[in-house]
């Protein structure tokens, strides 16, 4: 799952850069907005996660380990 869930965010971003630095804030860096994380929500639903953009903070998606293990958790519950 994780493979999928790091091509989804690669194909989001726009970027590999997502592969190799996973702690990397995507906020700060530029990488991902507002209307990226509604295309990865989108995305994870397509992949059998669903997380609703209410269920989430910001803080809990800002680098590519967080987004990993925050929609592993959903894939597991």
């Amino acid at each position: 799952m994780e493979e999928k869930i790091l091509s989804l965010l690669e194909r989001v971003c726009g970027t590999d850069e997502v592969r190799n630095e996973r702690d990397m804030n995507l906020f700060e860096a530029g990488i991902l907005d507002s209307l990226g994380v509604i295309e990865l929500l989108v995305g994870a639903e397509e992949l059998g996660i669903k997380i609703e953009p209410t269920e989430i903070e910001r803080t809990d998606i800002d680098t590519p380990a967080k987004i990993i293990a925050a929609f592993s958790k959903r894939v597991a519950g």
